[in-house]
């Protein structure tokens, strides 16, 4: 009876301990993203730009737009916003896999942001961890005085947060609700 109850007690602790391991989800792409992007966000997929009902999509980096009623992808813009400027035209970030499938609910949802021209974005900001991007105005001087921020440059570091087993990685995107923000980073 007696090794019964302690191989009860082990049985027990042993699944207690696999029910206690925790792993943790977290992405980072800051230097993938560009220096027109908004300043806030470790890691970003894709901007929505609604001034021009487009997305740019940050670790690729090309723009996919409805070009004759197909989403297409291309390194730049179309002719027709040629002149866009990407700088001071408003970005959402969204971290949902082909936002472009589900247009209309970005486009109701973030309409009221077009003609918006207050966001921060990276190039102007000088919070150190922006200056591993290559176009960034200080990356020179980052590179030179080899600045101890992270290195973290085009890669992600994951792990996998993970309660009870079984569980699904947690979305780490930033924004408001759903996966997509505003764009409004803390700086």
């Amino acid at each position: 009876m007696k090794k019964l109850t302690i191989l009860t007690a082990l049985l027990v602790i042993l699944l207690a301990g696999q029910q206690a391991t925790a792993q943790v989800s977290v992405s980072v792409n800051i230097g993938a993203q560009p220096v027109w992007g908004p300043v806030g966000y470790d890691y970003v997929h894709y901007y929505y730009l609604p001034d021009i009902d487009a997305y740019y999509d940050v670790p690729a980096r090309v723009f996919v737009y409805n070009e004759g009623g197909v989403w297409v992808r291309r390194p730049g813009l179309p002719p027709a916003f040629a002149s866009y400027d990407l700088y001071h035209g408003y970005k959402v970030v969204i971290n949902d896999p082909n936002p472009w499938l589900r247009n209309q609910v970005y486009h109701d949802k973030y309409i009221v942001y077009k003609g918006h021209h207050d966001q921060p974005f990276i190039r102007d900001s000088r919070d150190q961890r922006y200056y591993v991007i290559h176009d960034h105005p200080m990356h020179a001087q980052y590179r030179e005085t080899n600045h101890p921020v992270n290195h973290i440059s085009n890669t992600q570091v994951n792990h996998v947060e993970n309660h009870g087993g079984g569980g699904h990685p947690q979305n780490h995107g930033g924004g408001h609700g759903g996966g997509g923000g505003h764009g409004h980073g803390k700086k």
